[in-house]
């Protein structure tokens, strides 16, 4: 007997698993947000993939946006609450958005944090 469990350091959501509508990468170059902007608003995220631990606060994660499988280093949030289904093998839970990358920083993240060609989002690798 076993038990599969990922640990993570980063929240990666698509849309439907809940990432932050208010969140607009074409907004966001014209008139950058701040986590100041979202101070106190706590978001939801549901039906992640697999069982998923994630960093507690003080500790960050890294905020992704998945878009059609390439992904989009937004900043940090603290991972607030974790629910696990069982029997759909799922992860959900809330958090906050403690630091939110200016559209500069967001162009080198992924290079500087994750390095996989096939993610990302601008292709630049």
């Amino acid at each position: 007997m076993g038990s599969f469990i990922k640990i993570n350091d980063t929240l990666q959501l698509t849309s439907a698993q809940g990432f932050p509508q208010e969140l607009d990468y074409e907004k966001h170059k014209i008139k950058p947000f701040s986590a100041d902007d979202f101070k106190g608003k706590i978001f939801e995220f549901k039906d992640k993939p697999e069982v998923r631990i994630y960093q507690l606060p003080a500790v960050r994660n890294f905020l992704v946006q998945n878009i059609n499988g390439k992904w989009l280093y937004w900043g940090l949030a603290h991972i607030i609450e974790v629910s696990h289904d069982n029997l759909k093998q799922t992860t959900s839970g809330k958090f906050r958005i403690i630091y939110i990358y200016t559209p500069e920083e967001m162009k080198y993240a992924h290079r500087l944090i994750d390095r996989d060609k096939k993610t990302d989002f601008f292709g630049v690798m």
